[in-house]
């Protein structure tokens, strides 16, 4: 299925640009607010393929409520976008070795079925975007959504592949302030960039050797919010061909709350790249890394009457004024993925509170292998950056109730020595590891 997709894709990339790129019109997106006017209601929609005019147009899309829905509860929000030739149901229902565990790229099920998901269905089953249509039919979803249902529209995303990865670009583009992160998968500038001077957090995936849509549209149009998102320029390390690798960066500077990240895989034009192997939507690591990335902007839901923190100012990113609780000894697990490279390293920490009360502040310890150094960090803040590490909590990941987790993790350089962290500890209490 994705090699004849990828075919097909090639032969519209030409006609593709030149029809998006000059007459997107830039408009002003729906204002960002805490709730939307759902939240309280009893729905209407359900889980099911709805029609809508936009643009003077018949248009669709597919909706996923979580079957727990209660709308005193403010949920995530997903928009997933197809590729060339594929469908919103595509999307929707998943498919390939992992049925409906790729649903949205994977995302429905990691998490957990607890967000509320929308596939929509782009005209001749691409998303040129002539003229802004495709991101006003997005737009118009999102006004009949969300007035039938409770989103926290601080933790709305847009995720797709190719076609549905240039998409994602051109609503970040556009859509500042309604999408607060997208992920494209091996995209480019199709669809158009009106705007693209504001920060939107931003996920790139690509294929060393793209032979559909080049590795460089992928760079450029990641780079759009390096500048953006005021992040330190950099070429991120990428895997060698035959490695059946991949490597991600986390850019380092990035405006507080507006993080870039990049993951290059030693493959061709496919959302699935799995390390070692063939492509798979069974065994692919772009699942778990996209949802460490877009979980990271808060709560899976909140009550309504409550604000989830939102991006804060330029400037580093310092802990909330908390109070670390101690932590049972041993009421604590720590699991850490480390992915390494010549010279570098990314680490990514899971820490579990196994306890039975809930943890208000905490400070991660931990020790770094000799010749390891950090250079930069998400989900909390590391000092000193070698030896003897802390890493305490930010404003929006204090808590811990009993069996929650919060991810964290830390880019590093390394002279020859790669291990995971060890000797953990939480508030001063010894961590099991693994």
């Amino acid at each position: 299925m994705v090699a004849a997709l990828a075919g097909a894709a090639a032969l519209l990339v030409g006609a593709a640009v030149t029809a998006a790129t000059g007459g997107v019109a830039a408009a002003a997106g729906p204002t960002v607010l805490a709730a939307t006017a759902g939240c309280g209601r009893t729905p209407a929609l359900r889980n099911g393929t709805y029609t809508i005019q936009s643009g003077g147009q018949s248009r669709s899309y597919i909706l996923r409520i979580p079957d727990n829905y209660q709308p005193t509860l403010k949920y995530r929000l997903f928009v997933g976008l197809h590729w060339l030739n594929g469908s919103a149901q595509n999307v929707a229902s998943g498919g390939g070795a992992a049925g409906a565990a790729w649903a949205f790229y994977g995302q429905q099920r990691a998490s957990g079925n607890g967000a509320i998901f929308i596939a929509p269905q782009g005209l001749d089953a691409g998303w040129a975007n002539t003229n802004g249509r495709d991101v006003t039919l997005v737009d118009d979803i999102l006004r009949v959504v969300e007035n039938d249902l409770c989103v926290d529209t601080t933790q709305r995303f847009a995720l797709g592949w190719s076609y549905g990865g240039s998409m994602s670009y051109a609503l970040a583009c556009a859509r500042p302030d309604v999408f607060r992160a997208v992920v494209a998968y091996s995209g480019a500038q199709l669809s158009g960039c009106a705007g693209g001077s504001r920060p939107v957090a931003y996920f790139g995936i690509h294929g060393t050797h793209d032979s559909v849509l080049a590795i460089n549209l992928g760079r450029q149009i990641r780079d759009t919010f390096v500048r953006a998102n005021g992040c330190t320029a950099q070429s991120p390390p990428e895997p060698a061909t035959g490695s059946l690798r991949h490597i991600t960066t986390a850019y380092a500077g990035c405006q507080a709350g507006y993080p870039v990240q990049w993951a290059a895989f030693d493959g061709d034009h496919t959302p699935e790249p799995a390390d070692g192997g063939a492509p798979n939507t069974a065994t692919t690591w772009t699942t778990a890394e996209v949802w460490r990335f877009l979980s990271q902007f808060g709560p899976a839901t909140s009550p309504v009457g409550t604000t989830t923190p939102g991006p804060t100012t330029p400037g580093p990113t310092t802990p909330a004024p908390t109070t670390p609780a101690p932590s049972d000894p041993g009421a604590c697990r720590v699991t850490s993925a480390v992915n390494a490279w010549n010279s570098g390293l990314t680490a990514d920490l899971t820490l579990t509170n196994t306890g039975t009360t809930a943890v208000n502040g905490w400070s991660l310890g931990f020790t770094l292998a000799s010749g390891q150094a950090i250079t930069s960090g998400w989900n909390a803040t590391y000092a000193p950056t070698s030896g003897q590490v802390t890493a305490r909590n930010v404003g929006y990941n204090a808590g811990i109730a009993p069996g929650a987790s919060v991810s964290i993790g830390f880019q590093a350089t390394h002279t020859g020595n790669s291990a995971a962290p060890t000797a953990f500890t939480l508030n001063g209490a010894a961590c099991t590891a693994g």
